[in-house]
């Protein structure tokens, strides 16, 4: 565990007024142990961390694990029974204090959440998700590494499809090359959609054998994933020059974007940052603009805290790293999207693309 997510989680444990934190997802596994743990259901891995000392709990015949924590513990694969009293073991070889224990809730089930917690003892178990995202969210040397050289290869990805395509290409074709661009860079293909025309609209689809004409716009979100960690980028772009209305709205989405980059800050708020966004699109050409939330953080997740929306916590903190989106969808007309990834620094947030983050013209 890097001196970095020690602290956060230290942090986060001072808080939760824990003994100790059990992670149940592979993402908050990741994050105590650095173990890139399966996510099949009979290969469950937990993870525990009391006073900087960690245990892994995984099952016999996992491949790794060794040296990834200071206590390896491992129970019959497919036996949650069996993992519940590995966690209590693992709890007692971290920390020999008898006060509550905070877990990830995750995406366990009632029953799992009851066959994991109950022979810790009654009363003893308090949720603890929350805990972990808030840890997660401010990111340390080694994250914003991996989360800039993500994104650089999605970006490099788009780049070499943008560069090849022709009336003609569908969306399997599209998708396909920047899968096959990201793999040869390195990087893992994660969450790669692409449509076209008419089906810009739809907020998420598959890709398709539906071709691109000229006049058309064509939509990219797209990413990557190294070493756990997400490289997001959506694009539009329209092949010829664009008419009136999609130039317009495109340039209405992007000065949300810019408002949100210039107002982020330390200490200011989710809500503050939604505001702005939303009077930035609305005064520059879209008044009728409505949106739930206008972005969040990136990290070993696509989606992690913040979320950028009125009522959310916690404040923005330097070292968070977040996607400002603005999206736009009309059935029968089309869609139109793009993203702005940010470093907030301890006066201001620094844009973290390399690539072009307006309407994407194609000749």
């Amino acid at each position: 565990m890097y001196p970095h997510q020690a602290e956060r989680l230290a942090l986060a444990q001072e808080a939760a007024g824990v003994a100790a934190l059990v992670a149940t997802t592979p993402e908050n596994v990741r994050y105590v142990t650095g173990f890139a743990a399966s996510t099949s259901p009979d290969s469950r891995v937990l993870a525990v961390v009391a006073a900087e000392k960690t245990a892994l709990v995984i099952p016999e015949r996992e491949p790794g694990g060794d040296g990834t924590a200071d206590a390896v513990i491992r129970y019959p694969r497919g036996d949650w029974k069996a993992a519940s009293a590995a966690l209590a073991r693992a709890l007692a070889s971290v920390t020999t204090a008898s006060g509550t224990i905070g877990v990830d809730e995750g995406d366990l089930s009632p029953m799992d959440w009851r066959i994991l917690t109950e022979p810790l003892g009654h009363g003893r178990v308090v949720p603890a998700a929350a805990r972990f995202g808030a840890a997660r969210a401010v990111k340390g040397p080694y994250e914003l590494d991996r989360l800039a050289r993500a994104l650089a290869i999605a970006e490099e990805a788009l780049n070499a499809v943008l560069q090849g395509l022709a009336a003609g290409v569908t969306e399997g074709e599209a998708a396909a090359v920047f899968a096959r661009e990201v793999a040869q860079r390195g990087g893992t293909p994660a969450h790669v959609e692409v449509t076209v025309g008419e089906r810009t609209a739809l907020p998420a689809a598959r890709a398709g054998d539906r071709a691109l004409r000229a006049g058309e716009l064509i939509r990219f979100d797209v990413g990557c994933l190294l070493d756990g960690y997400h490289g997001a980028v959506t694009r539009t772009a329209v092949l010829g020059e664009p008419d009136e209305r999609q130039a317009r709205m495109s340039e209405a989405l992007y000065a949300g974007q810019e408002a949100a980059v210039r107002a982020l800050a330390p200490r200011v708020t989710p809500a503050h940052v939604f505001g702005v966004t939303m009077v930035g699109v609305r005064t520059s050409g879209l008044p009728a603009y409505q949106r739930h939330h206008v972005g969040g953080g990136i990290g070993l997740d696509r989606d992690e805290t913040p979320t950028l929306a009125p009522g959310r916590h916690p404040e923005i903190e330097a070292g968070m790293v977040l996607r400002l989106q603005t999206p736009y969808y009309e059935p029968g007309w089309g869609g139109i999207s793009g993203d702005t990834t940010v470093l907030v620094a301890e006066s201001e947030a620094r844009v973290l693309n390399r690539s072009h983050r307006g309407l994407v013209v194609l000749d």
